[in-house]
C-alpha cells in the first residue's frame, strides 16, 4: 500500500507539471497567434486534467477535513462535485477532439467537408453545451456525498480519506448508474466510429501516396501525425476510462470500497491526464521547435 501511494504522488506531480507546461504553451498560442480549433480543445482538456489532479482523491488536499463540521462537509461536496464534472468533461473533450480531427482530415468530396470552415464557431458552441450538460448532470450526487463520520460507519462508503457516499435507494443508485453508463457508451461509441473513419482515411491516403511514389510526403504530413496522436490518445483513454468505470460501478453496486482498490482506481483515473500532455508535447512540432530555440539560446 505504501508503494502504491508513493507511485500515486509521483504520478500526480508529473501530471500536474506536464499539464501546466502544456497549458502555458496553449495560452501563448491562443493569445499571440491564430489558434486552430484543435488548440482550443486541447487547451481546455489540459485545464480539465489539472483540475482533476487537484480534486480527485486526497492527494493534494489531505489536510482539508481535519475536524468534522459543516465547513468540511461543504468542502467535501464541492471537491467531489468538481471532480465528477471534470471526469465528465474529460470524456466529452476527448470525444470532441476525435470528431473535429475526423472533420479536419476528411476529403473535400465527403459530407464532412462542408463543416471544415466553421469548426471554430462549432468549437465555442460545443464548449457551452458540454459544460452546461456536465454541470447539471453531476449535480444530483451532491445530495449523497459528505464528510466521513464514524457514526453509522457501516452505512457509508468511503470514496476518499475524508469523503463518503451516503446510503441511497437501490432504484436511485441503478438510475444514476444507467444514465451515466448510457452517456459513456454513447461518447465512446462516437470516438470509436470517428477513430475507425480516420484509420480508413489514413489507409487510403497511404495507398494513394504509394501509387504516386510520394510516401515521404505522407510521412511528413502534419495532419497524419496529429491524427495518429489523437488515435493513440483515444485508444488509451477508452481502455483507462472503462477500467476505472468497471471498478467504480462494481464498488457502488456492492456498496464497498477496499482501500487498495481505491488507490488502484486513483492510479488508473490519473493515468490518462498524466500521459496525454507527454504525448502531445513529444508529437507537436511547434512545442519541439520552441524547446529547441530555447535550448540554442541557453547555449
Amino acid at each position: 500500500m505504501f508503494s502504491l501511494e508513493n507511485a500515486l504522488y509521483i504520478q500526480a506531480g508529473l501530471g500536474v507539471l506536464a499539464n501546466m507546461c502544456l497549458l502555458v504553451f496553449y495560452i501563448f498560442i491562443i493569445l499571440g497567434h491564430r489558434p486552430k480549433p484543435m488548440d482550443l480543445i486541447s487547451c481546455q482538456q489540459t485545464f480539465i486534467h489539472i483540475m482533476l489532479f487537484f480534486t480527485a482523491g486526497d492527494i493534494l488536499h489531505t489536510d482539508i477535513f481535519e475536524s468534522m463540521n459543516i465547513e468540511n462537509d461543504f468542502k467535501c461536496k464541492t471537491t467531489f462535485y468538481i471532480c465528477r464534472v471534470m471526469r465528465g468533461l474529460s470524456i466529452c473533450t476527448t470525444c470532441l477532439l476525435s470528431v473535429f480531427q475526423a472533420v479536419t482530415i476528411s476529403p473535400n468530396t465527403s459530407l464532412l467537408a462542408k463543416f471544415k470552415h466553421k469548426l471554430k464557431k462549432y468549437t465555442i458552441n460545443a464548449f457551452f453545451y458540454i459544460w452546461s450538460f456536465n454541470l447539471s448532470f453531476s449535480s444530483n450526487l451532491i445530495f449523497y456525498v459528505g464528510a466521513y463520520s464514524n457514526v453509522s460507519e457501516t452505512n457509508q462508503m468511503k470514496v476518499t480519506k475524508y469523503c463518503s457516499l451516503f446510503p441511497m435507494d437501490y432504484i436511485i443508485r441503478g438510475l444514476i448508474l444507467t444514465v451515466t453508463t448510457s452517456r459513456d457508451v454513447f461518447l465512446v461509441g462516437v470516438m470509436l466510429i470517428t477513430s475507425t473513419y480516420m484509420v480508413i482515411i489514413l489507409f487510403r491516403h497511404q495507398r494513394q501516396c504509394k501509387h504516386l511514389h510520394s510516401i515521404r510526403q505522407l510521412r511528413a504530413s502534419p495532419e497524419k501525425k496529429a491524427t495518429q496522436t489523437i488515435l493513440l490518445l483515444v485508444i488509451f483513454f477508452v481502455v483507462m476510462y472503462w477500467v476505472d468505470f468497471i471498478i467504480s460501478s462494481t464498488s457502488v453496486l456492492l456498496w464497498m470500497y477496499d482501500p487498495v482498490i481505491l488507490t488502484v482506481q486513483k492510479f488508473v483515473m490519473n493515468a490518462y491526464p498524466t500521459i496525454t500532455p507527454l504525448v502531445q508535447i513529444s508529437s507537436d512540432n511547434r512545442i519541439i521547435n520552441l524547446l529547441k530555440n530555447l535550448q540554442s539560446k541557453c547555449h
